[in-house]
């Protein structure tokens, strides 16, 4: 998304709908000046005003011109074309919120540290290995299709507690998330992604052909995928 709004900046605001715009904002005419991405948050920073936009589990954007539907949350239309969001969480913050922001966090920053993501994880010694993966202020970022794909490659079952992996374990998982992660967004880009799923609503281990296990697993709840046989329980 941030490659394709990418194109507006420096261009000036000519019209402003949503339900999500403040009611005494003065957005119209301003320019946006840029755009910043933490995991799944999208910033659009302009001067008096700083939008967050996440799209959630079922948001979508569009450019050119807004879709007919009644779910528009932001839509801002500049010079000749425009982007809308629908059916999403945006908020305003301001210049201090994005100053606490860790992005160092984000599995796709150039500033990732395993050794600080080790760190963060041993605070949390019971914390399954599921719910870590899908902390964001431990792996901004990652979702629930990353955090299974990543944890079959690595071998790892869902349900492992972090006292139980050693270093090489957590560094062997982090690998396998960032690079999918790049993998993630390179399948995304070229439609395929859902061609290249090992064990996310698969029916059978590519490796075995033993049964995929469907659960729920971790505090969070969120499903899991997983084979018994090729991934280990710690």
């Amino acid at each position: 998304m941030k490659d394709d709004l990418q194109k507006f900046v420096g261009e000036k605001v000519t019209d402003v709908n949503g339900t999500e715009i403040p009611k005494n904002s003065k957005i119209n005419g301003e320019i946006l000046r840029e755009i910043k991405t933490f995991g799944k948050q999208t910033f659009l920073i302009f001067d008096t005003i700083i939008f967050k936009v996440h799209l959630m589990m079922f948001g979508s954007y569009s450019l050119h011109k807004r879709k007919d539907i009644d779910t528009l949350r932001l839509g801002l239309t500049f010079k000749d074309e425009g982007m809308y969001f629908y059916t999403c969480v945006v908020k305003v913050v301001d210049e201090s919120f994005l100053s606490k922001i860790n992005w160092e966090a984000d599995i796709m920053s150039k500033k990732w540290s395993d050794e600080k993501a080790i760190e963060k994880m041993h605070q949390h010694p019971e914390m399954m290995i599921c719910d870590a993966l899908m902390n964001q202020d431990i792996f901004a970022g990652v979702g629930n299709i990353i955090k299974n794909e990543a944890l079959f490659r690595a071998g790892i079952h869902p349900q492992s507690s972090i006292k139980n992996l050693s270093e090489s374990k957590l560094k062997k998982i982090i690998k396998e998330t960032i690079d999918y992660g790049f993998e993630f967004l390179k399948y995304k880009r070229t439609d395929t992604l859902s061609k290249t799923f090992h064990v996310y609503h698969r029916n059978k281990c590519p490796k075995c052909g033993e049964e995929i296990i469907k659960k729920e697993t971790g505090k969070s709840k969120r499903m899991s995928f997983f084979c018994e046989t090729d991934q280990k329980l710690y």
